[in-house]
């Protein structure tokens, strides 16, 4: 089988590794539009060989999109275009109602299956993809419907070779849940590190007396802002909504210690112990 990976980054790159390790007898072609990404996913066997999109989609039995999500949504309706009879073509990206709005009407849209494989890194390129990357992460398919059977059957198989669980939504719905337990973390993330930021440039040693705490917290900061910014422009209804959610909280936590009320803080704090009982 001939499997092209558009967009040879870590989640690109892990998911051709994964297939090269799990699924056998596959041939990988890799495009890129960074010639540097390009050479060194040949050099680190994540792709066989590198072609242009065009040439890739003409040989391809599978075509993956792992760019990001603004350019997947330019990247979709030439590819399908382009795509042979039999083929299939997914996207990773991390929004879905706007990339399933946008193949709605195409006559190939039975060879489209949506995708967002719930894993990766705060680090990118072709140097931060490895194979075990997916394995035991989620894989959600969006609008399972509108995907042929084959289509669909052939990606459920890769997923379960890569011992992957599925997990089945509508895009509206997944969109939604993302921007709470995904999107938001991630601005949070950035916002925090833009706080301590500009308070070290008054205070030269403040980390130094970071610990695990604020390193486990901050650690989405160092994410590709090539990849987020259009992920929080596509989901900016949901995001803004999860925002203002969380604006409210730390609102909350700011008035209780203005006032000293430990008490009201302890029963907050309670509260968001609850988070245990669904993350262990």
């Amino acid at each position: 089988m001939v499997i092209s990976i558009v967009g040879l980054g870590l989640l690109g790159g892990s998911f051709a590794l994964g297939l090269k390790a799990h699924s056998g007898n596959v041939r990988l072609i890799g495009v890129d539009s960074n010639p540097e990404h390009a050479s060194k996913a040949l050099e680190l066997g994540i792709a066989d060989e590198v072609l242009s999109l065009k040439e890739a989609v003409l040989k391809s039995n599978l075509v993956v999109l792992a760019t990001p999500v603004n350019v997947i949504l330019q990247q979709l309706l030439p590819v399908l275009d382009l795509l042979p009879a039999g083929a299939t073509l997914v996207d990773l990206g991390s929004t879905k109602e706007e990339v399933c709005k946008t193949v709605a009407g195409h006559p190939k849209r039975s060879q489209f299956v949506a995708l967002h494989p719930i894993a990766g890194t705060e680090y990118s390129g072709p140097e931060a993809a490895f194979a075990s990357l997916l394995e035991g992460k989620t894989m959600i398919i969006c609008e399972k419907e509108k995907s042929s059977p084959d289509s669909l059957s052939m990606i459920e198989s890769f997923c379960l070779d890569l011992n992957m669980q599925l997990r089945y939504m509508a895009a509206a719905e997944h969109d939604l849940h993302l921007a709470y337990v995904s999107h938001l973390s991630h601005i949070s993330s950035f916002a925090l590190g833009l706080t301590v930021l500009d308070k070290e440039k008054d205070e030269r040693n403040i980390f130094d007396m970071a610990g695990s705490g604020f390193s486990s917290t901050v650690r989405l900061a160092k994410s590709s802002p090539q990849m987020w910014a259009p992920i929080f422009t596509q989901n900016k209804k949901n995001v803004s909504a999860a925002l203002g959610s969380y604006i409210e909280q730390l609102q909350q936590f700011k008035a209780i210690i203005d006032a000293e009320d430990e008490d009201k803080g302890k029963e907050l704090m309670k509260r968001a112990n609850e988070i245990r009982r669904i993350l262990g």
